[in-house]
């Protein structure tokens, strides 16, 4: 089956940056990074969601997180330098990023902000992001996710 490169695959290619991306079955009716796990038979813990935030000093940000986690907003909000944030809109995702939910990769956005990627990436030789599409993962090295979408190793919930 022929996959269609996305604008986070070129950029990874462009910065010479070795991934693979691997489709998987999308479900309409549940786009949840576990629903992505189960499907690639991988550990939940590696599926990691991006999420765009908006702060109420710098804009808007974005938090990568494991996919059966829940973000905490305050933690968000003071790694990122603000008082309090929030997620934004469903409608102002395409937009802002040029993706859709279900389909955010944190690589290739319209615009870059800034981003900040949970600690127990490194805990992985690989984790799983969107490729930029439902139905997309890229697997990488969290390293080179970090180095590419320029992001900040942060704690971003409490376990």
């Amino acid at each position: 089956m022929k996959i269609n490169k996305t604008n986070a695959a070129r950029l990874l290619d462009k910065a010479k940056i070795a991934y693979e991306l691997i489709p998987y079955e999308v479900d309409e009716n549940d786009l949840s990074a576990v629903h992505v796990a189960a499907s690639l038979g991988e550990n939940i813990e590696q599926v990691f969601k991006t999420l765009v935030l908006h702060g109420d000093k710098t804009g808007h940000f974005v938090c990568v997180i494991p996919g059966e986690h829940e973000l905490d907003l305050k933690l968000a909000a003071k790694v990122s330098g603000n008082k309090k944030c929030d997620l934004i809109p469903m409608k102002e995702l395409l937009p802002l990023t040029g993706y859709i939910r279900g389909g955010c990769s944190p690589i290739g956005m319209k615009k870059h902000f800034p981003t900040y990627i949970h600690e127990t990436c490194t805990q992985f030789s690989h984790i799983y992001v969107s490729g930029g599409v439902r139905g997309l993962q890229i697997k990488i090295a969290p390293d080179d996710l970090i180095r590419e979408s320029r992001a900040m190793i942060c704690l971003l919930f409490e376990t």
